[in-house]
């Protein structure tokens, strides 16, 4: 394609936006509005995810041994029991446990009143185990359960079931509403297309009468919802990136070595400008291209 082509395209490209204003501006308005929100679910789902995963991680089962008062019988039941939880698939880590570093948690957490222990300690020694996959941490302590030497299984069934349902019920919500929104901004940039065309039908006609070829007559429309998606993106892009700079130098401080933790500024805020520019660009491009090939078709 000749230069002047090229050119003449872009010319008219910028022509056709200014020719229809108003249409154009609620079009780039749509496409804004749409960013905005995908550049907040965005944010909200990727630090969701990061939360998620560190809770995924840090899902645990704790293994209580059976007591025998016999030492050495004890320390042999241990080991066996330790070796065959790790030969268990899908095991990532099995940590053992003493019953002095499970009461010496015990005070650390509730309190120094369970010094008083120390002298007869009635706690189980204990094996805290993590799964490769965290969504086959259940099944892993549904095995453990048969093994010989345990006295019980602690896997918190309810709790863990209900985050997961949580996690997974957000991220497809996330998604639903993220899709729905791009539907609907790439449906107000097909009007706006299919608006300039009919305005501009008789033009059209004449080109296609002179031989001009459907990519001729294509490539202006298609570099208009280009255009659309690139303003329409601009202010979403400083928005966000503000308003999470703001949120993180309030917030994090705040958080820091608490379960929930924010992403950094960057690279997160580079991620979602560049997924906002991109999802501009496509959905003005896929707007206008759907508009034109009904047309052409016509």
């Amino acid at each position: 394609m000749k230069a002047r082509t090229i050119r003449r395209h872009f010319r008219e490209s910028l022509k056709s936006l200014s020719r229809n204003g108003w249409m154009s501006f609620a079009s780039i308005s749509a496409v804004t509005v749409t960013l905005l929100l995908v550049g907040v679910f965005a944010i909200i789902m990727l630090n969701l995810n990061n939360t998620a995963s560190s809770v995924e991680e840090d899902v645990e089962v704790k293994v209580l041994i059976n007591i025998i008062e016999d030492e050495q019988q004890l320390k042999a039941a241990e080991d066996k029991l330790i070796q065959q939880v790790k030969s268990i698939s899908g095991v990532a880590e099995a940590r053992y446990s003493s019953k002095d570093e499970e009461l010496n948690l015990l005070i650390e957490k509730l309190g120094e009143e369970f010094k008083l222990y120390e002298q007869s300690n009635p706690l189980r020694s204990a094996i805290y185990v993590k799964a490769e996959d965290p969504l086959e941490i259940l099944t892993i302590s549904e095995k453990i359960r048969k093994l010989e030497n345990v006295h019980s299984v602690v896997d918190g069934k309810d709790t863990v079931e209900n985050l997961f349902g949580f996690l997974e019920t957000a991220r497809n919500i996330g998604l639903v509403l993220i899709l729905g929104l791009l539907f609907t901004v790439i449906f107000l940039i097909s009007n706006t297309i299919r608006i300039t065309i009919i305005a501009r039908k008789d033009e059209i006609e004449i080109m296609k009468l002179v031989g001009a070829t459907n990519s001729f007559v294509r490539i202006p429309f298609l570099l208009e919802g280009i255009w659309i998606g690139i303003l329409g993106s601009i202010i979403p892009m400083i928005a966000v990136s503000v308003a999470y700079h703001n949120i993180y130098d309030a917030l994090a401080p705040r958080l820091k070595g608490q379960l929930l933790q924010l992403l950094e500024v960057s690279p997160l805020i580079w991620q979602v400008n560049g997924l906002m520019i991109i999802l501009g660009i496509f959905i003005g491009l896929w707007g206008s291209f759907m508009s034109v090939r009904k047309f052409l078709k016509a």
